[in-house]
């Protein structure tokens, strides 16, 4: 019997928008946008973050300015506690992720394990 993978993947996805993990991240991520200090700060790292990696992507230079300027924005957001929590909580489900991705890659070590044996 054949098994569709993708039912299973939106399975997961389901479980995954059930879990502990996902809930509590959620609530986090509320009470981050509810909070207008929260959110400013919030916004702004996640913009300087999407502007460096731009200029990567891009083969742009990345000065000194910019660099500083995403370690105070690190800083700010380190000292807000709904920040601080959520990403924890975002750290959190990145390592329930990256154990999900260990399980569904395990078929494809142990074939290529298989087969450098032989």
């Amino acid at each position: 019997m054949a098994v569709n993978v993708y039912d299973q993947a939106n399975a997961l996805e389901d479980a995954l928008r059930q879990s502990d993990e996902f809930q509590n991240m959620q609530d986090l991520y509320g009470k981050v946008n509810s909070n207008p200090e929260s959110k400013q700060l919030f916004d702004d790292f996640r913009q300087i973050q999407m502007d460096l990696q731009q200029k990567q992507m891009q083969g742009e230079e990345i000065l000194e300015e910019d660099v500083q300027q995403a370690q105070k924005s690190a800083e700010d957001i380190e000292k807000d506690e709904n920040i601080k929590s959520l990403m924890e909580a975002e750290q959190k489900m990145s390592e329930l992720i990256q154990d999900l991705n260990r399980v569904i890659m395990k078929p494809i070590e142990e074939l290529y394990g298989l087969n450098n044996q032989n």
